[in-house]
């Protein structure tokens, strides 16, 4: 019976000492981000920034306008160039708030509505040149700053922000 009892002591004894063991050491040090990790969300809002400027509808009409190309054809490559841009930035999700991704994430909903919908107003035999100058068009008549503007702008906030 005693030794049992003091087993039970022993177990108890390295539980405890189990549990110190992983509680932080002081709450002022999990308190504070670390200079790593301050540095990661730096970057992190440094990429979308990127990513946000990347996924521009006037920015990527410049940078993937070919000649020759069908409305189709440049409605799937703005399309296709968008998702590839999110998807190889989506993890720095893990280190900005949630305001600056759903910003991000917005911008890029919004693009690919736009895209879809100002395709299928076009004619069947519609250039990529010509749905590009009507996608343009419709960047121009929005009132107000362009979305990808709006969202860089809130990125740049946060990060200054961070690097206080």
């Amino acid at each position: 019976m005693e030794q049992s009892l003091l087993a039970l002591i022993v177990a108890v004894l390295a539980l405890a000492f189990s549990i110190i063991a992983l509680l932080p050491r002081s709450k002022s040090t999990s308190a504070q981000p670390t200079a790593e990790i301050r540095s990661l969300r730096l970057q992190a809002y440094e990429r979308l920034v990127l990513l946000t400027e990347r996924i521009a509808l006037p920015n990527l009409i410049s940078r993937l306008a070919q000649p020759g190309l069908t409305a189709l054809q440049m409605k799937l490559l703005l399309i296709e160039n968008i998702k590839q841009e999110f998807d190889y930035n989506s993890t720095q999700q893990l280190y900005v708030s949630d305001i600056a991704w759903d910003s991000v994430r917005n911008l890029k909903e919004q693009n690919l509505a736009m895209i879809h919908q100002v395709s299928a107003s076009m004619k069947a035999n519609a250039t990529g040149s010509e749905l590009s100058v009507v996608l343009l068009e419709v960047i121009m008549q929005q009132s107000g700053a362009p979305l990808h503007e709006l969202v860089a702008k809130t990125l740049n906030q946060e990060a200054k922000i961070l690097m206080k």
